[in-house]
């Protein structure tokens, strides 16, 4: 048991280092200048591959598909109330209002999401260390390019790169709680999943369409709106063939 905890962690480890890949990719700021608006053509491409391509067939697969529209509904219905919190509170407050509310949305899902990440790896690994391995690697496919678009997105949405890290990294370790949680209480985490899974999708579908598909709506230029245009198809085929590839592991 302790072994297999100690594999848990490491692989959880692991995958939430990714959530530092953006830094350095992004660490020159003339060339981080010239990408950081259609990154967020990705981020939104990934966000709604994520979860009509990945989250929502894997709860379907789970049974009771007739609750899941019901919970992805409202997964949209609390971001919507959640977004309107912020936006009151930061008028109300006058704290950081160059900070787009979304940022701190896409923060919150992202914590969901890699929640899940860190229970899929620790119920893998109580299975067996190779399908904990096969499942890790295939959660760090899907990672690493939604991690540079989170990171694209922060900055973005203004927040300083440090901040960004700092932010990103923080929410990367909820995969720790997830797989602490799944180890110790498999049984609860498998009967709320399929709700819960379904939120993260609600919550995924909102932000890609309601706050990234509006901002990449501001560019008019036709060329630049082509190149966003093929940034959001590549967040998309991105994760289609990461979870191609890893199909049936």
């Amino acid at each position: 048991m302790i072994s297999t905890l100690a594999y848990i962690l490491t692989a959880v480890a692991m995958v939430s280092l990714i959530s530092l890949v953006g830094i350095i990719i992004f660490s020159r700021q003339k060339f981080f200048n010239k990408i950081s608006f259609y990154m967020v053509s990705f981020a939104a491409g990934s966000l709604l591959g994520a979860a009509f391509l990945d989250i929502l067939p894997e709860t379907l697969e789970q049974g009771f598909s007739e609750a899941v529209p019901l919970f992805i509904l409202l997964g949209i219905l609390s971001f919507f109330i959640l977004e309107k919190f912020l936006q009151w509170h930061h008028h109300h407050t006058g704290e950081e209002p160059e900070i787009h509310a979304f940022t701190y949305m896409n923060l919150v899902s992202d914590g969901i999401h890699n929640f899940f990440d860190g229970a899929v790896i620790a119920i893998s690994f109580v299975a067996s260390p190779q399908l904990g391995i096969v499942t890790t690697i295939a959660i760090i496919a899907h990672e690493i390019p939604q991690e540079i678009g989170d990171f694209a997105l922060l900055v973005y949405g203004g927040f300083s790169k440090m901040k960004a890290l700092v932010y990103n990294f923080l929410t990367a370790l909820t995969a720790i709680i997830g797989a602490l949680v799944a180890f110790f209480y498999s049984g609860l985490i498998q009967n709320s999943s399929i709700y819960l899974l379904s939120i993260a999708i609600g919550h995924f579908i909102y932000i890609a369409s309601t706050d990234l598909i509006p901002e990449i709506h501001k560019e008019k230029d036709i060329r630049k709106s082509l190149l966003q245009l093929a940034f959001l198809v590549m967040g998309i085929a991105v994760i289609y063939i990461a979870g191609e590839i890893f199909h049936g592991h």
